[in-house]
């Protein structure tokens, strides 16, 4: 965003490989990967905690295999089924191609996001028009609006869509899920959303957005590291171009997958920008109804009114202030 690129957020890692289902005596149960069993407690990672359940309230363990985050190519992909999810999945990686072919490909699926305070850049998750962009690009505003270049006869047509809900927010791990909702929108294209497993340090990557308002401006590079640990958060790090209004738009693998977020730069050096890990936009979007915004509700998660202002001077007055 023109007006902030920094934010910081708190990783909640999700779950993958196998997992458990541990149905205990009082009819509930818990899902989770099994760290350790011992005699009298069972250890079990749930992605943001580890929790220890006493052995003696376990029913019986269910051992099923979590589903997986794989990689995808939403273009031309099946929807996930995994029921909840908004993102799409394939069941074969696709092939790795040019930034020049991919940029072509995927650049109808990247938007800007405009706000009365400023812009920044979001990309589709599905023809519905679902969004991802960072939660610091939308803090405080509801008047919204989303700029798509649509592939009409071979050329671009740029649209402004007006009527944009707030789907839901993470202000800690700086993340926002816009929803276009105009009534004549058509059917979006989209990009597919990968995990960082197959990623290595120093392969290419390339990031789509608006910095500076530039609309669909391509910069290329480098992965830099996977774990650029800040304030005890993990980023990716990577040398292609990241300024204000990137903020909120896709960072591709060389096969067209977002496997980030871009969100920061540190503005006194160059190609030193970092991007929002896309494990932890799996876990946003597979928990959504925790983060659910509604417009209506002034105590939305994470927006903190001031005092009034009689409880103010009483509280100043007793600190004899």
């Amino acid at each position: 965003m023109l007006r902030r690129c920094i934010a910081f957020f708190l990783v909640l890692a999700p779950l993958s490989g196998f997992a458990e289902v541990l149905q205990l005596k009082d009819s509930a149960s818990v899902t989770g990967r099994i760290l350790a069993e011992k005699s009298d407690v069972v250890v079990v990672d749930l992605g943001f905690t580890v929790l220890s359940i006493p052995r003696n309230q376990i029913e019986k363990i269910v051992r099923q295999e979590a589903p997986a985050k794989a990689t995808a190519h939403a273009t031309n992909a099946p929807p996930q089924t995994a029921g909840k999810n908004l993102y799409y999945i394939s069941r074969k990686a696709p092939p790795e191609q040019s930034v020049r072919e991919l940029a072509a490909k995927l650049g109808e699926a990247v938007v800007q996001v405009r706000t009365p305070g400023g812009l920044g850049s979001g990309f589709i998750l599905n023809e519905e028009g679902y969004l991802i962009t960072n939660f610091h690009v939308i803090e405080g505003e509801t008047q919204i609006s989303v700029e798509v270049y649509h592939q009409k006869g071979g050329a671009l047509e740029r649209r402004s869509y007006k009527q944009v809900r707030i789907s839901a927010i993470n202000k800690f791990a700086d993340l926002a899920l816009l929803k276009i909702e105009d009534k004549d929108a058509p059917a979006f294209a989209h990009v597919p959303l990968s995990n960082t497993d197959s990623m290595s340090v120093g392969d290419r990557v390339f990031a789509i957005g608006s910095p500076l308002g530039l609309e669909r401006t391509v910069t290329e590079g480098i992965m830099s590291t996977k774990t650029r640990e800040i304030e005890g958060t993990l980023y990716l790090q990577t040398t292609a171009q990241i300024n204000p209004g990137n903020s909120g738009g896709p960072l591709f693998n060389m096969r067209g997958e977002v496997i980030g977020v871009t969100n920061m730069k540190i503005t006194f050096g160059e190609g030193l920008g970092f991007a929002i890990p896309v494990e932890n936009v799996f876990y946003f979007l597979d928990h959504r109804d925790a983060f659910a915004y509604d417009n209506d509700n002034p105590k939305n998660p994470y927006r903190y009114l001031e005092p009034p202002g009689r409880t103010r001077l009483s509280a100043n007055a007793e600190a004899g202030l």
